[in-house]
């Protein structure tokens, strides 16, 4: 099936709806909430298998504070354009078949201060032919099924660094606490001997109790 709508971008005010083998569902729309960045991803991902193309999962916008993922950009995967798509001059060689082609549909979804996931943008058109089966499942190639199964192990895997690095943070913020305190504990050690001291030095009768004459 090939995606003809005449507005790329959809706004707020444009909610529509699409039939796909009998079944109602709603296309992404500007100002969508999520209950989480998850949600978001199943949601497009959905709606991607049932109009014909494969997510690319692109940009992402950490927290510079605790690394939290703030913005999460998902795109067809036939987004861009190879960069070896240009064949080389004077070799038997023939170029490769490109598997992007420069498709613009794309949808950006941010964390607000709600804590909703809310669409703040969604390209509907595809520049490429749409490819739905009988039973409403896309039929992407052997490459593309292996981009999507290392593109969610990747996001896997920086999950697990954001849960590792946020711990690594409070260790190393507890360490820091333990050596002030021993730091202000040896501190004052150093001060009451400075006193002890002092009074012995002031006192000969305390020299000679201490054994210092």
């Amino acid at each position: 099936m090939e995606d003809k709508g005449n507005d790329g971008e959809q706004g707020s005010a444009e909610v529509s709806t699409s039939m796909l083998n009998g079944v109602e569902f709603q296309e992404p729309y500007v100002g969508m909430e999520f209950n989480s960045e998850e949600d978001a991803r199943k949601y497009y991902v959905e709606y991607a298998r049932r109009v014909g193309f494969v997510v690319r999962i692109m940009q992402r916008r950490r927290s510079g504070i605790d690394g939290r993922t703030l913005a999460r950009r998902l795109g067809c995967n036939k987004q861009g354009f190879s960069p070896n798509n240009k064949g080389t001059i004077g070799s038997e060689k023939k170029p490769r078949p490109s598997a992007r082609e420069g498709c613009k549909a794309t949808i950006l979804v941010k964390l607000e201060k709600s804590g909703k996931w809310v669409v703040t943008r969604f390209v509907k058109d595809h520049n490429h032919p749409l490819i739905v089966t009988a039973n409403g499942f896309i039929t992407p190639g052997d490459k593309d099924k292996k981009i999507e199964e290392l593109t969610k192990e990747l996001e896997r895997q920086d999950q697990l660094c954001a849960a590792y690095r946020e711990k690594l943070i409070s260790f190393m913020n507890n360490v820091e606490e333990q050596t002030q305190e021993l730091s202000e504990k040896t501190q004052i050690i150093v001060e009451n001997l400075r006193k002890v001291e002092s009074e012995v030095q002031k006192n000969p009768l305390n020299r000679k109790s201490w054994g210092l004459t």
